[in-house]
């Protein structure tokens, strides 16, 4: 991952790859915001899946950024992480 981040600003000059970046920054963010709230509740991979009552490749997934979860599993990682689930939608251009 940290040799990803260090290639960015050289990847990000290419426009097709800039393009597909800041359409997956949702997702991105997204899977950060789940793996803090893992990490904040000191929890494993394996321990999530366990409190979710799925597996831990369903966990890695998750915080992959690569499939978007539904409301419900959203629902199950903040009761099972302690964490508030916080739906919005910003309609600022």
């Amino acid at each position: 991952m940290e040799r990803l981040l260090s290639r960015l600003p050289k990847l990000m000059a290419d426009p097709e790859f800039a393009k597909a970046y800041d359409e997956a920054a949702a997702e991105f963010k997204l899977a950060r915001e789940i793996i803090k709230a893992r990490v904040m509740a000191g929890m494993s991979k394996e321990e999530l899946a366990r409190k979710m009552a799925t597996t831990q490749s369903a966990v890695a997934r998750l915080e992959s950024g690569r499939h978007l979860p539904s409301i419900s599993t959203l629902k199950k990682l903040a009761e099972a992480t302690g964490a508030k689930l916080s739906i919005h939608l910003d309609t600022a251009n």
